[in-house]
């Protein structure tokens, strides 16, 4: 959460770091701010809001060939121009921004830094204060940025600017993303190599614990021994056309539309030539050995987690657990004894997942990490990785990566069993051709979902998902799609599970939104529609084609069974989508969220 974009070169940096501040926007944006250098000094520019705000207070006629940028998600201090980063030690010689949690930030502040006046309420300022202290005891900045950096609890990505040396840049990291670009007369920083495309697609990692000096020639890595360590750099496998909008007015609905592209990649990536499912062997060994699998997310990707339990153990009949991260880390259950551990995480950075995959591992247990992003830290430091290749995901309500996530678990599932002999009734290739074709019908239909939430979403200040089996899972989601952007307050239940306390909240004219595709309980659900129904609920059944029933909201194309979640959360989206531009919410960047979740 938060990102960091930084330049040095032979050009002007101030819109190289603007730019890749937007393109990083998603992952923050209470507040920005860039840092440039020249000849006359280092000059700050600061603003509470968007980029746009920033550009506004952004001195056109100041240039500097050096330059570092953040844009904000509030940890430590509310949102404002003051605690907005970049941040300045108390003679202003250096300047810094960070992304992460110092957890021992106060006690820094006690042991080291107690005569200092600090400008901000952040932790973040306790960084570059103390740079300071250490330099003027007598250290080189290097000693002294890198003595900080040890003394750090917690995480942290950081490029630090000295005033009295205005051609390097001194940079770190510790369990919060941050890569190093290389071009010819210029090297940049970014969190995420599509902030700086533009400049160049030749990337190098900066593992934990590590110090890099950024010249415009020259990039040098170190530990915190100041042992020096030589990596190769890695191409960047994105299209810059790939993070631009085009002429959808928002990422989400043009990720939306891009589901049935992505199953058809995820297909053709993972499809042998007799039609079979493509696994690495060791990741097919890994299955076949674990007597329980453990799958461990947050957020959306838990959602997927939940699915794909189901997918498991119906096709593959392995037993399986799903876990929320942040939980697990600290609440950890009795474990089998030969678990295998899957991560599924969008962004491949996230915080609690790495905090237990760092721990199982240590206990030497397998891992597995499902991701969307190759090279991210949670696919360096699993065992194996299974890519969704689902292309950038700019929005902020995942969509493209959820379905991605569920069809590799489909996969995976598929592979497990064939390794253990279980003989399938389907064709899970044909039938994930057949639900992309689905997801295409469905995206097709957004004057009747927009019609839908207008009818049911308008107005209301809440909401509630009902549904059965593998529906429920889907109705989990589909409420934290609406709830994240446009704040109605949702929830997504059990179909059975409403009377047991819940109901007491529908009053007349309550949306209750139900999903019916699982032919075992297609009377039970409808049931539970009845039972808030008859409390004044305002009901929208959506069904699929073989189950339908008069009076039904939206009949979905027929899929497998086991598949119906591809399908079921397309509208789902769409719904959210309408509803929050209804509600003119902010529907890429919805408030107090961000894209890629680095802090625990």
């Amino acid at each position: 959460m938060c990102g960091i974009v930084g330049y040095i070169g032979n050009e002007d940096a101030k819109e190289v770091l603007l730019r890749g501040l937007e393109k990083l926007e998603y992952r923050g944006y209470d507040s920005a701010g860039i840092a440039l250098v020249n000849n006359e000094g280092v000059h700050v520019f600061k603003e509470k809001g968007r980029i746009a705000a920033l550009r506004g207070v952004v001195d056109t006629t100041v240039e500097g060939t050096v330059g570092i940028g953040h844009t904000r998600w509030a940890t430590h201090g509310v949102p404002s121009r003051v605690n907005a980063h970049p941040h300045q030690s108390e003679t202003a010689r250096f300047t810094l921004v960070h992304n992460g949690v110092i957890e021992n930030y106060e006690q820094l502040k006690r042991e080291y830094l107690s005569n200092v006046e600090f400008q901000s309420d952040t932790d973040t300022e306790v960084i570059v204060q103390l740079v300071e202290q250490f330099v003027e005891a007598g250290k080189s900045v290097e000693a002294a940025f890198s003595q900080t950096l040890s003394l750090l609890k917690g995480s942290y990505a950081t490029a630090l600017l000295d005033k009295q040396n205005k051609d390097l840049v001194y940079v770190g990291k510790n369990k919060s993303p941050l890569l190093i670009g290389l071009s010819d007369g210029a090297n940049v920083i970014a969190s995420d190599a599509m902030a700086v495309l533009q400049v160049t697609n030749q990337f190098v990692e900066i593992v934990d614990q590590e110090v890099v000096l950024v010249s415009r020639d020259n990039v040098t890595i170190k530990k915190l021994d100041g042992t020096v360590v030589t990596r190769e750099p890695f191409t960047a496998e994105l299209d810059a056309s790939d993070i631009e909008k085009g002429t959808y007015p928002h990422f989400m609905l043009k990720e939306i539309d891009e589901q049935p592209f992505v199953i058809r990649n995820i297909v053709q990536k993972y499809r042998n030539d007799d039609g079979s499912v493509r696994l690495d062997d060791s990741i097919r060994q890994a299955m076949s050995a674990a007597d329980r699998v453990y799958i461990i997310a947050a957020g959306t990707s838990y959602h997927a987690g939940l699915v794909g339990k189901q997918l498991i153990e119906k096709i593959a009949q392995k037993p399986v657990e799903v876990h929320i991260a942040s939980e697990f880390l600290y609440n950890m259950p009795l474990l089998s004894e030969n678990p295998l551990f899957i991560f599924i995480s969008q962004s491949g950075e996230t915080a609690d997942l790495r905090g237990v995959l760092v721990e199982v591992k240590e206990q030497g247990y397998p891992t597995l990490t499902i991701t969307n992003v190759p090279g991210s830290t949670l696919s360096r430091e699993a065992d194996f990785t299974l890519h969704t290749y689902a292309g950038p995901e700019i929005a902020v309500a995942s969509t493209k990566a959820y379905t991605a996530q569920m069809a590799v678990l489909t996969l995976l599932a598929v592979n497990t069993a064939s390794a253990r002999g279980i003989e399938l009734d389907f064709d899970p290739i044909q039938e994930l051709g057949i639900v992309a074709s689905a997801m295409e019908t469905l995206c097709d239909q957004k004057e009747e979902l927009e019609q839908i939430a207008r009818d049911y979403l308008a107005t209301t200040p809440n909401c509630f998902f009902i549904g059965r089996a593998a529906d429920y899972f889907v109705c989990l989601e589909g409420s934290l799609k609406l709830k994240e952007i446009s704040y109605i307050q949702a929830e997504g239940f059990a179909g059975g599970e409403l009377k047991h306390g819940t109901i007491a909240l529908i009053e007349d004219g309550t949306p209750v939104i139900a999903i019916a595709t699982q032919s075992h309980v297609n009377l039970s659900i409808r049931g539970n529609v009845k039972e808030v129904a008859a409390r004044g609920a305002n009901t929208c059944i959506i069904s699929m084609e073989g189950l339908e029933q008069e009076g039904d909201s939206l009949v979905l194309p027929k899929v497998h069974e086991y598949l119906t979640s591809l399908t079921t959360v397309i509208p789902l989206q769409l719904i959210s989508y309408y509803a929050a531009l209804h509600r003119d919410c902010d529907v890429d960047k919805p408030r107090n969220l961000a894209k890629s979740v680095t802090v625990e």
